[in-house]
């Protein structure tokens, strides 16, 4: 299964990156990291509209897209995970994680997402949410080869 994850933001040197990448490497999936940014002074509508267009440049047309926000849909460990199984044994194309910048997501690519998917409704470091994203999916891998990491 391919994932990708386009986030805007780049990870600098750290423990959140380095919890990251440890998970990252436990993966038997394919895990395809791309960081954008616009570093230009906008107005912050603007800067949305900015970055979900960078985003969104990152995507194969082919994608299902989950998109990670607060008023996304909060799912169970084997509920994300029994999802992921269907999009993989569907046969459809690589599954994109969306992770927008600090003012949230453009409401087109909120409109594009098959899944929009909450961490609850606390905010999150941007880089902590990349890190709870990678768990979960290790997470999932676990979960269905009936591994007992999950327990």
């Amino acid at each position: 299964m391919n994932l990708l994850l386009a986030a805007v933001g780049r990870a600098r040197p750290g423990p959140e990156r380095d919890l990251f990448e440890d998970y990252r490497r436990r993966l038997n999936w394919s895990l395809s990291v791309y960081e954008v940014e616009e570093r230009r002074p906008l107005p912050t509508e603007q800067r949305i509209a900015r970055e979900g267009a960078l985003l969104a440049d990152r995507l194969p047309t082919n994608a299902v897209t989950v998109v990670l926000d607060p008023r996304g849909r909060p799912l169970a460990s084997e509920d994300f995970a029994a999802r992921l199984a269907q999009w993989r044994d569907s046969g459809q194309g690589p599954v994109a994680f969306v992770i927008g910048g600090a003012d949230g997501h453009d409401p087109k690519m909120r409109d594009r997402a098959d899944l929009l998917l909450s961490f609850g409704l606390m905010t999150w470091p941007h880089m902590l949410v990349r890190v709870l994203l990678v768990e979960q999916i290790y997470r999932s891998e676990c979960i269905l080869a009936n591994h007992p990491y999950h327990r």
